[in-house]
Order: C-alpha cells, then sequence, then structure tokens
C-alpha cells in the first residue's frame, strides 16, 4: 500500500490546487452560478476546483476510488477512497466573504487515514495522519481542555436541508446557547471542525452534514485529542451527517444537552437521512 505520507502530501497538493482555482474566481464578475436545490447553489468554481483535485490525485493514484460533493462516487472500488470538498462555503464565496475552504481526506475502508483543510483567505493549511497527530500550519494542535459548556465557545450550522428538524434544533441551540459564552456560525463545516480541532473552538455540532464535509475534520478533531461521535455517542456521522465534536468536557455536556431534545431515531423520522446527506 502507499505510504501514508505520500497520501497526505498528495492531498494537500491536490488541495493547494484546488484553492488556486477558487482565489481565480473569488469577487470576480460572470461566475456562472446554477441550484442544486432551494438555497444550495453550486458554480463553475465548485465544478472547477473539484476537477483540478481529483486530476492531482489521479496522476498518483490513478486506481483511487472518489466520492466528491459536485462529481458523487467515481473510480472504482479500491479500499481507498477521496472524499473530497472543493468548496465549502459556497454562499459565503458568492457574497464575497472570505470564510471558506477545500476539504480533501482520505478513507481506507470507510476510515479516514488523512485529512486536508486549507483556508486559502485566512493562511490556514490544517492537517492529520491517522496515528500521526493534528497540525495547523506545520505546529501541533489540540483540543480545547474546558471542563464543560460554562464559558465555552462554539460553533455550529443551520439545518437548511433539513427544514423537518429545525424546531427540534431550535430547542436544543436555545439550551446550548443559555450554556455557552459564545455561538458562531461560519459556513464552511470543515473550517468550523478544524478550528475546533485547533481549540479556537471549544465544541461542534451540527445536523444532517454530507461526507464531504467531515472526513477530513473528523480526522483533525481525533488527532487533536478530541471526540467526534453523532448525536447517540456512536459512529454513524457518515449516514445521518450529524456530529457532535470537541475536548472531552465539552463533547460530554454538549451530548448531554444535545440528548434532551434529540436523538438519531426521532431525527430520521423527523427528515430521513437520506435525503439530506447526499
Amino acid at each position: 500500500m502507499e505510504s501514508p505520507e505520500a497520501i497526505l502530501a498528495t492531498a494537500v497538493e491536490a488541495a493547494r490546487a484546488g484553492a488556486e482555482v477558487l482565489r481565480h474566481h473569488f469577487r470576480s464578475a460572470g461566475l456562472e452560478i446554477a441550484a442544486k436545490g432551494q438555497n444550495d447553489p453550486v458554480t463553475a468554481a465548485d465544478r472547477e476546483s473539484e476537477q483540478v483535485i481529483v486530476e492531482a490525485i489521479r496522476r498518483r493514484f490513478p486506481d483511487h476510488a472518489f466520492l466528491a460533493e459536485e462529481g458523487g462516487a467515481h473510480g472504482g472500488t479500491h479500499e481507498l477512497e477521496w472524499v473530497i470538498d472543493p468548496l465549502d462555503g459556497t454562499n459565503n464565496f458568492l457574497q464575497g466573504h472570505p470564510t471558506w475552504c477545500v476539504s480533501v481526506a482520505c478513507r481506507q475502508r470507510g476510515e479516514p487515514l488523512a485529512g486536508v483543510v486549507l483556508d486559502p483567505q485566512g493562511g490556514n493549511l490544517f492537517t492529520a495522519l491517522r496515528g500521526g497527530g493534528a497540525y495547523w500550519n506545520d505546529r501541533p494542535m489540540r483540543v480545547s481542555r474546558r471542563p464543560g459548556l460554562a464559558g465555552s465557545f462554539l460553533a455550529t450550522g443551520y439545518p437548511f436541508r433539513a427544514h423537518a428538524a429545525l424546531d427540534l434544533y431550535l430547542r436544543a441551540f436555545r439550551d446550548i446557547f443559555l450554556q455557552a459564552r459564545g455561538i458562531r456560525r461560519c459556513g464552511a463545516a470543515a473550517l468550523d471542525l478544524a478550528f475546533t480541532a485547533a481549540g479556537v473552538y471549544d465544541g461542534f455540532f451540527e445536523f444532517r452534514l454530507s461526507p464531504w464535509d467531515i472526513a477530513a475534520g473528523l480526522l483533525l478533531v481525533r488527532e487533536a485529542g478530541g471526540r467526534f461521535t453523532d448525536l447517540d455517542g456512536g459512529d454513524s456521522y457518515f449516514v445521518g451527517g450529524n456530529v457532535v465534536a470537541g475536548g472531552e468536557g465539552v463533547w460530554r455536556e454538549l451530548r448531554q444537552a444535545m440528548a434532551r431534545h434529540a436523538d438519531e431515531a426521532t431525527l430520521d423520522r423527523l427528515d430521513p437521512a437520506g435525503a439530506a446527506v447526499c
């Protein structure tokens, strides 16, 4: 098998190639925009970024499989699969807001092996290898050691694809809001998870994310010493897209707060997972 270090280096190279495409289009006039769903745009920048990312990886690993936001699953059944979000934060990107990123992960038989989140506008590169730690601009990073929700600084995202679950989310949000010092919604889940891994955010929670939103961030958080689970404390996050993450103390109290309002079964009854996550 290819060395993990070679896989990570390829992920970084591919993410940088995608970022160059995005820089070219950012704040430019005449960018082609289409709609995947209500309030869910896709642009020529997304597609071009994905294309160059996939090409960069295929030059090194032509037989690997891919799961990408715009192109879906393709490329075979190799045990190594690349999970790609070529532009996380498309709405921010369209508005000229500089909070967006590229996320590239490689999974081995479904479990992340290498992950990269690149924030071109902020100059932030987050990387992780399974068993090798997590790094922010080549310096080791660790999750927050805050013991609980009191005084915490959190990140979240609104379930804009899962309207049936909105009231449930808002009840949980209120409970958490009353305990936390602050909650931010920046609009790029992969970047939120990267900053959670770095200890900037003490924790993160969101419903109905897609695999490409979380594959790299999952590894970053875990390799930085944090916890990353679904609402029930399990590992169905790639199926349901529901995430609770952070350092041990904050993760535990976030889960407790969520459990008062939401669990995986309840959310599935309100909003079946397949419709929101794919």
